[in-house]
């Protein structure tokens, strides 16, 4: 009896584990985006969702990556939506707490001149140096439904 209790604890310690639904660490330079199939290298503009039963998806822009919730308007089963700080290459932050900025002086990878910054006190900071239009997570998906 006490062994068929260890073995179905261990089995579901193993089951809870496994089931852990986690962002993944971009592989930059050898993992290509959802979006456009472009290979992801730049670490001030890449980001990533998770679902939530644990599939990662890595984008090579934020753009790609609303684009993609937008027309999938999936973002109800996500877990994770992450964004790269431009502040802090190759550092996710949670995109619904991010601020972005549009701006031509800082080229993103798929031309929407489009940035995130973990704070609003980085973007106005940069918004100062570059100028630009800042934007929370909502009016992003706005702005780029369109």
């Amino acid at each position: 009896m006490k062994n068929i209790f260890i073995v179905l604890t261990s089995l579901l310690v193993l089951a809870l584990y496994s089931c852990n639904v986690e962002p993944v660490e971009i592989d930059y330079g050898n993992v290509h985006c959802m979006h456009c199939d472009m290979t992801v290298v730049d670490r001030s503009h890449a980001a990533e969702y998770v679902t939530k039963k644990g599939k990662a998806f890595v984008f090579d822009a934020i753009e790609c990556m609303v684009r993609t919730i937008n027309e999938k308007n999936n973002e109800d089963n996500l877990a994770f939506i992450l964004v790269a700080d431009y502040a802090n290459p190759g550092v996710l932050v949670n995109a619904k707490e991010a601020t972005f900025m549009i701006n031509e002086e800082i080229k993103s990878p798929m031309g929407a001149n489009l940035s995130a910054f973990s704070t609003l006190e980085l973007a106005t900071k940069t918004q100062k140096e570059y100028g630009g239009e800042l934007l929370n997570w909502d009016e992003l998906k706005e702005e780029l439904s369109e």
